[in-house]
């Protein structure tokens, strides 16, 4: 067992673990989450879900709060800048009795997302940060958390200072990502700042950005002395790195058992959707399955062209026949 591996506490809610599968908008759907509880994240973040959506009860984004019947415990991510949404929003989700911890995102660097003053738009503005997560610890009957960058424009840092917001209004646990809006994913995760944001605080820490195996996570974890890590991409197309870093050594799936995963991956994702919409989303997953597998592009050509489920897997087979 990997010895920064331990138990760890949000709030009243105990956590098995300290290795967290990051929300993604548009990837950490209930498919892409039940093939990921297979290798034991001690939480997984839903997709982040609107607040004003919520609000008005949108029939998408309540779908969007649909949990395993195995999640437990489990958290969900709310988005939006309006104070009186995130209040209202949190108010419903108090009803749930499903869902343990409620999320705040201030870290989406998406412009869709900013160009409303959400996601990490809010890191203009500490003042909002402030009186929203004074609200939405008054009003929850469960933990909130809070995940963001370390600052909107390029050069600018204030992760301490918005850590040091949270911590004052009684925020749970926060997440940090090393960068800043407008570096998106370029550029190297700024790991200083991670570091200088858990030594300012005494709430957890979670470090977020760049890890990728169990190299990557144990540094995160040895350089800034964080409470736990957060994967995003690392497990795109790899689900299995929760169970790597874990236990401290990397799995070499054969081509049946990656083969397996994906077809399940396949059949959850169409039961849940529909295969109109689930064999078009479940493109990206597959390209990210199939990545340095030998010669597989021109299988991703095929498969990005078909919407049939059995079509998919038939050619998912015939190519892995080819591997083994």
């Amino acid at each position: 067992m990997n010895k920064y591996v331990k138990e760890i506490n949000i709030g009243k809610v105990q956590i098995k673990n300290n290795i967290f599968l990051a929300p993604m908008a548009g990837i950490t759907d209930l498919p892409f989450r039940h093939i990921c509880k297979k290798f034991n994240p001690g939480l997984m973040y839903t997709e982040m879900v609107s607040a004003k959506g919520l609000v008005y009860e949108d029939i998408k984004t309540n779908k969007m709060l649909t949990l395993l019947k195995n999640e437990r415990p489990s958290a969900v991510q709310i988005f939006g800048s309006n104070k009186e949404d995130i209040v209202k929003a949190i108010e419903k989700l108090n009803e749930i009795e499903e869902i343990d911890i409620i999320d705040i995102n201030m870290g989406c660097p998406a412009p869709k997302v900013t160009k409303n003053g959400d996601g990490s738009a809010l890191l203009k503005n500490l003042d909002k940060i402030d009186e929203i997560t004074k609200a939405a610890v008054e009003v929850s009957n469960k933990p909130i958390t809070v995940k963001f960058r370390i600052g909107y424009y390029k050069d600018q840092n204030v992760a301490v200072e918005v850590a040091k917001i949270c911590e004052k209004n009684k925020v749970a646990l926060i997440t940090v990502h090393g960068r800043t809006k407008e570096q998106m994913y370029t550029g190297k995760n700024n790991l200083d700042a991670i570091k200088e944001v858990k030594e300012a605080v005494s709430i957890p820490v979670i470090g977020n950005g760049d890890v990728v195996d169990v190299a990557s996570a144990n540094y995160m974890f040895e350089y800034t002395g964080v409470d736990g890590i957060m994967i995003a991409r690392g497990a795109m197309g790899r689900p299995w790195i929760f169970k790597e870093i874990m236990e401290e050594k990397e799995i070499n799936l054969s081509p049946k058992e990656r083969l397996e995963i994906m077809l399940e991956h396949i059949d959850v994702a169409v039961d849940y959707y529909s295969e109109k919409r689930a064999i078009p989303e479940l493109r990206k997953h597959i390209a990210c399955y199939l990545k340095g597998l030998k010669n597989s592009s021109y299988v991703k050509d095929l498969i990005n062209r078909e919407t049939s489920k059995e079509k998919v897997k038939k050619l998912l087979i015939e190519y892995f026949e080819t591997l083994t």
